[in-house]
Parts: structure tokens; C-alpha cells; sequence
């Protein structure tokens, strides 16, 4: 019987030094090495990381904790930390310099049926004042679409017409012909482009010169008066 035993240890020192032998071919890599592969994985990784999750991806024998450490102490002062989330990791910028992340959006607003009516009597009809868009419109017009006209810089307070009262009037600005891609008002669409487009009914507002009449006017049928000069301020 203790022959036997004796002969079975031999085959045990065997096993065990094939063991050391087949670990030893998987040495892992520098510690330097496996900051950069942690670091990578933080870099790309849209939600934290655990040390966990590190090892996983890593070479077999890698420390991920041991790495973040050196990594953590690497980033110290920089404009992007190493930082613990819970019991994850991620790279977050330093608080500091969170002001440069603001973005600023243009919030883009939908003009109202009043305001889109206002807006082409003035681009078409100006100098106009708010009597005379109402007059045209057929409806009485509200401050608030004035002032949301005169907030979004397409509009403008023209000379005062001298008229009793001296009432204001109202035309396009710079930014307005900006916007639509115009030089000046005589590139608006005239009426005959704008009945085309279903944009205009067939018939003319009321308050407006009907075609025919004596006054200046471009091919398309847009009335443009320039003789009302002498009825304004300068």
C-alpha cells in the first residue's frame, strides 16, 4: 500500500508544475499598459464603468483597480477627471470648467395666423400704420403680435404719418429680408406668384387700391406707393 502512495506523488508534482507552466504564458501586461486600456474604455463608454466590467475586457491578469489609480492621479489638474460614479468609473470634465459644455439653442417659434397676416401687410403696405392693418385685415390687432414682431427684429416703428394724431408706422427691417433671402420689399412675391401658391384669395382686401388705378406698380401687381413721402415725418 505505500508503494502505491508513493508512486501517485510524483504524478501530483507533474500536474502542478504544468499548472505554473500554463499560467505563465498569460503575463500581464505593464501597469502603464493597462491604464491605457482602461482609459480607453472609459473614453468611449457612454455610461460608467465598473472595475468589474474593466477586467472582463482585459487581458487576462490585468488589475483594473490598481490601474484607475494611477490613471485617477494621471488626470489630477487636467481638464477631464477620473471619477468614481457609485461603485462605477467614468471620465467626467472638471467642475470648473462646466461653463464651456453650455450650449446655446435657437428656440424655434411658430408665428401665429395674426402674426403671419400683420407681418405681410407690413412687408407689402409699409410705411403702415396699426389702423390701416386693421383696416386691411378686418380685425382689430393685439399688442402681443406687435411686440412678438418687434422682439423677433422683422419689424420696426417707421416715421409718424402726418395725419391727425401722428400715428406710427410700421416696416420691415434688415433681418426680415435677411431671413427670406430678399435684397429689398420689391423682391417679395407679387400677387399673381402669391394667387398661384393659394396664398392670396382672387379677390383684393378691403382698404387696398384695386388694380387699375392710378399709382406705381410692378409687373406682378404689387402696389408699391412712393408718393407718400410728404405725408410722413422726417
Amino acid at each position: 500500500m505505500s508503494d502505491d502512495i508513493n508512486a501517485s506523488e510524483p504524478e501530483a508534482e507533474v500536474v502542478e508544475q504544468g499548472s505554473e507552466q500554463e499560467e505563465s504564458l498569460f503575463e500581464a501586461p505593464p501597469v502603464a499598459e493597462q491604464e491605457r486600456m482602461c482609459e480607453a474604455i472609459l473614453f468611449a463608454s457612454a455610461e460608467p464603468v465598473t472595475v468589474k466590467e474593466m477586467n472582463d475586457r482585459m487581458p487576462h491578469g490585468c488589475d483594473a483597480a490598481e490601474a484607475l489609480v494611477h490613471l485617477r492621479k494621471r488626470y489630477e489638474g487636467r481638464g477631464v477627471h477620473v471619477v468614481k460614479v457609485g461603485e462605477a468609473w467614468a471620465m467626467r470634465t472638471a467642475p470648473d470648467l462646466g461653463f464651456l459644455m453650455q450650449k446655446e439653442t435657437v428656440e424655434t417659434r411658430k408665428l401665429s395666423r395674426a402674426a403671419v397676416e400683420t407681418l405681410a401687410i407690413i412687408a407689402y403696405h409699409q410705411p403702415v400704420t396699426r389702423a390701416e392693418i386693421e383696416e386691411i385685415r378686418g380685425v382689430s390687432v393685439s399688442r402681443g403680435t406687435v411686440d412678438q414682431l418687434l422682439e423677433m427684429e422683422w419689424i420696426r416703428f417707421g416715421r409718424r404719418k402726418m395725419t391727425p394724431g401722428r400715428p406710427v408706422t410700421f416696416v420691415v427691417t434688415p433681418s426680415f429680408l435677411d431671413h427670406f433671402g430678399l435684397s429689398s420689399p420689391r423682391d417679395l412675391p407679387g400677387l399673381k406668384e402669391l394667387r398661384a401658391a393659394g396664398l392670396l384669395e382672387n379677390r383684393p382686401p378691403p382698404g387696398t387700391i384695386p388694380l387699375g388705378v392710378n399709382s406705381d406698380e410692378d409687373d406682378d401687381g404689387m402696389v408699391i406707393d412712393d408718393g407718400q413721402s410728404e405725408m410722413f415725418e422726417d
